[in-house]
């Protein structure tokens, strides 16, 4: 099936990892740059003015990378592993990325939509199975990939403790990660750690509340810039980007670089 939607590539950031570069490059000392392609859903999408301030977390990834380094976010509102699969949304992925890229893979806030038989998959079975695509897919080409758990949603019990909200699949990316020897982030854990150290009521400058919606799922450019950052560090972490690929982890962002652009085309 045709994709629907144009994915946005934003430059990011730095020298690559020691798999990037073709052979001619790296005898030549001059690594070439790769590319930093994200399948996810509406959390870490590119937004347009229309949703604004509505933020998703992949398009404040490049301010935490080197020039060297872009990113091709090709997340899309409402995907599940299964619906962006059935959809044939992996394909230009595939077709575009190379040897010593990344491909980043964060889903599970709509496989867990039970009624919705286009989109719903079973944790241990289908989530599974649906990762394994990705992984394989992305090694085929040489590149490599990377999962990361579903960031949590704002939910909090009456005594202000943060709540998980993903049921099994996080456990289950775990262990999908850990049988397929790929690299794991961890985002789920984090951010819930994140929500509780921020409490109720910081949380809701964080997530896409307004004065017409409370939205304890989707970011403002605050969160969205927390997640990325959160999102950067397990990538240094893992050892999936070195130190001198990353930058300003420790600085604030201001929130008026992230932009909306006017539709897909501008």
């Amino acid at each position: 099936m045709s994709v629907g939607r144009r994915a946005v590539v934003t430059a990011g950031a730095g020298l690559a990892l020691a798999l990037a570069g073709t052979p001619a490059a790296q005898a030549l000392g001059r690594p070439r740059s790769r590319t930093l392609f994200v399948a996810g859903d509406s959390t870490a999408a590119q937004k347009y003015a229309d949703a604004a301030p509505e933020t998703g977390w992949g398009m404040a990834l490049p301010f935490f990378l080197h020039r060297g380094i872009a990113v091709a976010n090709h997340a899309v509102n409402g995907r599940s592993t299964k619906s962006f699969l059935d959809e044939g949304r992996l394909d230009p992925v595939l077709a575009a990325i190379r040897p010593g890229d990344l491909l980043l893979v964060q889903f599970g806030h709509n496989d867990e939509k039970t009624a919705d038989p286009t989109r719903f998959t079973e944790p241990w079975t289908t989530y599974q199975d649906n990762l394994r695509v990705f992984v394989d897919g992305a090694r085929s080409r040489g590149a490599l990939p990377v999962l990361a758990t579903p960031v949590e949603r704002r939910r909090f019990a009456a005594d202000g403790t943060a709540q998980r909200t993903h049921g099994a699949y996080p456990a289950a990316m775990r262990e999908a990660a850990a049988e397929a020897d790929v690299p794991l982030l961890d985002i789920e854990a984090l951010s819930l750690a994140l929500w509780q150290e921020l409490g109720p009521e910081a949380t809701k400058t964080y997530f896409n509340w307004t004065a017409t919606e409370q939205d304890n799922t989707h970011f403002n450019p605050p969160g969205a810039i927390e997640v990325a950052r959160l999102v950067t560090a397990e990538l240094l972490r893992t050892r999936v980007l070195a130190p001198r690929e990353t930058c300003r982890l420790d600085a604030g962002i201001p929130t008026d670089r992230i932009t909306w652009p006017v539709s897909e085309e501008s």
